[in-house]
């Protein structure tokens, strides 16, 4: 089992819905005021806590930080989670985040980005233009950090195999594709609004009471 919230160091920077967020690797005052406050990734997190149920299973695209993983397992309590981040300077992080608030066991997390094109390369050149890692140095001088990692490909058709899941959370136009999206019910994605016909193509509908701004929530034939 995973060491529990309250036996979390006690350098504690933020409470995040719940979840105890830890000093590293949150460098600055700034970040960890937003996670503190509720305004870190709110339209996101609001969505996905009146969304998701106890009888879902997540699949979250890109983890980030952790915190918004951590707070839809903490809160939601979806029966499984699993997620993935593509930027390798984020995962140890956000793994650790997961392991203190006792949520390890809960939301598996992964190194790497999911793809649904059948035949995507074992590892894709993935353009990572900094994070909230940036020292804050850095970020006063407006020093963007540019990377091309390859990073390891995930095909969402052998994820789903292995991972079953209702839930998209964090999608993207170019995944409708190649994608079966046989089963999943809900969608929850930050997306362009002029990029949201793709879905409703798909058989999705806007469910216009959980969505907010540049945050969208899709369910199939339940548009509200």
């Amino acid at each position: 089992m995973g060491q529990t919230a309250t036996e979390a160091p006690s350098q504690v920077v933020a409470t995040f819905h719940g979840v105890t967020i830890p000093a590293a690797p949150y460098p600055t005052l700034r970040m960890s005021r937003s996670i503190d406050e509720g305004r870190y990734e709110r339209p996101e997190v609001m969505s996905a806590l009146a969304t998701i149920t106890t009888e879902d299973r997540v699949l979250e695209f890109r983890a980030g930080s952790g915190a918004v993983g951590a707070a839809i397992a903490l809160n939601c309590l979806p029966k499984a989670m699993l997620s993935f981040e593509a930027d390798p300077d984020l995962v140890p992080g956000a793994r650790n985040l997961h392991h203190l608030n006792g949520l390890s066991d809960r939301n598996e997390l992964r190194h790497g980005t999911v793809l649904s094109d059948p035949d995507a390369p074992a590892k894709n050149d993935f353009m990572m233009r900094g994070n909230f890692l940036g020292s804050g140095l850095e970020l006063a001088r407006g020093v963007e950090r540019v990377r091309r990692d390859p990073v390891p490909v995930w095909c969402h058709g052998d994820v789903k195999r292995e991972f079953p899941h209702e839930d998209l959370e964090g999608g993207e136009q170019a995944f409708l594709h190649h994608t079966d999206l046989t089963g999943v019910r809900p969608v929850l994605l930050e997306l362009h609004p002029g990029l949201c016909g793709a879905w409703r193509r798909a058989g999705f509908d806007a469910d216009r009471a959980l969505s907010r701004r540049m945050v969208h929530v899709y369910r199939r034939g339940s548009a509200r």
